[in-house]
């Protein structure tokens, strides 16, 4: 399950995080409202949205979001103690409200309450995935072809998983750079299409393997395999 932490505070936002990768999640990060907005069109599966967000808050955030017609739970985190804002945001479609201070276990057990009155259970998957003679072992963090290692560096492994893991699903640069290389990375974005370049080399070119991404251009790629 990825959950898109929406914090301009960078040592909640970063605390946060870290607690629900701890717990299995994946995050992704934003410090404005912006950029959590195209992240949350990108397809996180749950969003912990600041109401204070700069540039967008989070009430227009979550009124946009429910405007497109997108049902993506939001829990929402505000300093705010009125009950105003609260009840404002509820109406607007947040499914939860949680209030500064708070213990970040507190927020993942939230969290983990709203995926499951939205029908979405949280299941880390499995450790290893299988495509034809691809085989991608998450515990061992290997890849291999036909039972061999192939060898991959750290980013170009975590590149297959987090592409593999979506199999069938586009995913976008941005949210490709957010899994792979962190929130603080301040390279450009061509940076993803350099690895996937490497990933065809090894698995296609040199291990005989059929075409595993499809380019989606001026967005992203998708993980395929037939």
């Amino acid at each position: 399950m990825r959950i898109l932490v929406a914090e301009d505070d960078a040592p909640i936002r970063e605390l946060v995080a870290h607690h629900l990768t701890r717990d299995g999640f994946l995050t992704i990060e934003a410090s404005d409202g912006p950029t959590a907005l195209r992240y949350a069109r990108g397809g996180a599966d749950l969003v912990i949205l600041d109401i204070g967000l700069p540039g967008l808050d989070g009430f227009e955030l979550t009124r946009a979001l429910r405007r497109e017609g997108r049902s993506t739970p939001v829990v929402m985190l505000t300093a705010r103690a009125e009950e105003v804002d609260r009840v404002v945001g509820l109406e607007l479609g947040a499914d939860d409200y949680v209030g500064k201070p708070f213990s970040p276990r507190e927020v993942v057990a939230r969290v983990r309450a709203v995926l499951r009155r939205s029908g979405l259970n949280h299941d880390p998957g499995p450790q290893v995935l299988r495509f034809g003679r691809l085989e991608i072992d998450q515990k061992a963090r290997e890849a291999r072809v036909d039972e061999v290692d192939i060898q991959l560096k750290p980013r170009e492994y975590g590149l297959l998983c987090a592409l593999a893991e979506n199999a069938g699903a586009a995913m976008s640069r941005e949210a490709l750079l957010q899994r792979v290389w962190g929130y603080d990375f301040d390279g450009d974005a061509r940076t993803v299409d350099v690895h996937v370049r490497r990933l065809r080399i090894k698995l296609e070119e040199e291990c005989g393997l059929k075409s595993c991404f499809q380019t989606l251009h001026g967005y992203g790629y998708k993980f395929i395999y037939s």
